[in-house]
């Protein structure tokens, strides 16, 4: 294991923040040689410029045109108009989608071989029962099941943890118990303490013929580790890809990110939350006060819904990486006894490369849904007119609508354009709560004591509309209650700025500069 306290170890942890600085300055001298090239010959030749301006036209009415939430095209419009080289050059750079086409087409491959299989481990009678037993949530459920794909099911049993400390060492007690398979995919692993007990039942596990994968974001991942992390893996006998490798250059799928959190092992018993695998989830460090996060341990059928989920991503993010032909053996029926059968669970997964935005309309339909209370906690708050509308309109009907954001920020700028937000929903009776004691991380929603979501999905464009997501729908299980449980723990520890908010005391300058910087929210 890498010693951080030597100097060898201090430049290797360095290694992935320099990998970082080197690729973001490389990408902004190519976008300002670009504009830089624009510019120059604008000077000379007036139909150059006409040209520009002939194209912004054009680009802006494709834009406008294209199937998107209005919150999505109109930053792009705004930017092309008011600064038509910038803008296009930026929208070509990251805003196109066209170099997802290839990558669509191997999605599609994968998922034409998995999801038949899944279909075949669930039982329709699971989705008839939830209709009688809980309407609201069986709509939602149906939703899933129909446009993502993913079947819901009873006898499966959820075991939730308010703090990712305990489900790491929840984790770490199945890991050893692992007798096939270990499936790891996380958006960011840290080469440190947290990481090292984990690898070491890994290799443990390895030693006793399980067959074990690990799979991270690189951008996530970049001040964690170094570029030497796979092999390492490789010499251990762990199987380790890396999605999306950051590298200077025009890369036009640099805005889609995996930020999944997924553990499946031997196909019987998963674990999902907003946690990544690095120190200060844990509170091992506290770079931003304490760190607030949660997770789920979940046991039974509904496992399957992850494992093929880690399997997808696996064979498609490359087009090398289809090397698993006999993947379906991963998803074996089994029979399974659970000591909670009565409850639903619905594991679902959400991707930038179909049109459907799973995660937003999960939580838009919980706020559509709810009767007397629907509560949200999330990292960032950076929404669409569509969510903006459902949450206000739900607090109109009467239901007691709460949304936790953190008390001490992360990312200031990401910040600053969260509380930006606080004022348009506050005002249709949204109640804002910070939580003070530092960072809270989770991303949760709960409604009406019934249904509930935990994973990795905020409240934000990127997770809505760019990354790869996961989570879980859960109904009329005690999961429920005890997510709501830590809903109101939570809510103790907070402070509550509705009313600050309401009276709206920014400044002009700060309230231009915020609407600025929405402009660039789908960066963020």
């Amino acid at each position: 294991m890498a010693d951080f306290s030597t100097e060898e170890g201090k430049a290797a942890n360095k290694n992935g923040i320099l990998r970082a600085l080197f690729v973001g300055l490389a990408l902004i001298i190519q976008i300002l040689l670009i504009i830089s090239f624009f510019t120059r010959l604008s000077r000379y030749a007036e139909w150059v410029q006409n040209v520009t301006e002939v194209i912004a036209l054009l680009m802006v009415l494709v834009i406008y045109g294209q199937h998107k939430t209005s919150s999505m095209k109109m930053p792009w419009i705004i930017l092309i108009m008011a600064f038509p080289v910038f803008g296009i050059v930026l929208y070509f750079l990251i805003g196109l989608d066209v170099s997802t086409r290839k990558m669509r087409e191997r999605y599609q491959k994968i998922d034409h071989v998995l999801f038949p299989a899944l279909k075949d481990t669930a039982d329709p009678a699971d989705l008839e029962a939830l209709k009688k037993e809980n309407p609201a949530a069986a709509s939602i459920a149906q939703y899933l099941q129909n446009y993502a794909s993913y079947p819901v099911y009873r006898n499966t049993d959820v075991e939730y943890y308010d703090d990712a400390a305990k489900g790491l060492e929840a984790q770490l007690r199945d890991l050893r118990k692992a007798k096939q398979f270990i499936f790891m995919e996380y958006h960011a692993i840290e080469d440190k303490e947290s990481w090292w007990r984990i690898e070491e039942v890994l290799v443990e596990r390895v030693k006793a013929g399980v067959h074990v994968r690990v799979f991270y974001d690189d951008m996530g991942s970049i001040g964690f580790i170094t570029t030497d992390f796979v092999k390492k893996m490789e010499r251990l006998g762990i199987h380790c890809r890396v999605f999306n490798p950051f590298a200077p250059g025009a890369n036009l799928f640099l805005n889609y990110r995996d930020h999944r959190k997924i553990t499946v092992i031997d196909n019987r018993v998963g674990f999902t939350g907003g946690y990544n695998l690095a120190n200060e989830y844990f509170n091992v460090t506290h770079p931003y006060g304490q760190w607030k996060d949660s997770g789920i341990r979940i046991e039974g059928p509904a496992v399957q819904s992850m494992t093929l989920t880690f399997l997808e991503m696996w064979n498609a993010v490359r087009a090398t990486d289809w090397d698993d032909p006999d993947a379906l053996r991963f998803l074996k029926s089994y029979h399974y006894t659970a000591k909670e059968p009565t409850g639903f669970i619905q594991p679902y997964a959400d991707s930038p490369m179909d049109d459907e935005q799973v995660g937003e309309n999960v939580y838009i339909s919980m706020a559509n849904k709810a009767e007397k209370y629907c509560y949200f906690i999330t990292p960032y708050l950076i929404i669409t007119d569509e969510m903006n509308h459902a949450l206000g309109l739900a607090a109109k009907r009467g239901v007691d609508v709460r949304i936790i954001t953190p008390g001490i920020p992360d990312k200031r700028m990401v910040y600053g354009v969260t509380r930006s937000f606080y004022n348009g929903l506050v005002r249709n009776g949204v109640r804002i709560f910070e939580w003070t004691p530092g960072f809270c991380h989770a991303k949760m929603s709960v409604a009406d004591d019934r249904m509930a979501t935990c994973g990795t999905i905020n409240l934000d464009y990127r997770s809505l509309y760019h990354h790869f997501e996961n989570g879980c729908f859960l109904a009329d299980c005690s999961a429920v209650q005890e997510i709501k449980a830590d809903f109101d723990r939570t809510f103790k520890e907070c402070r509550e700025v509705t009313d600050e908010y309401r009276i709206g005391r920014r400044g002009t300058f700060k309230r231009l500069w915020q609407l600025f910087l929405r402009l660039f929210a789908e960066l963020m």
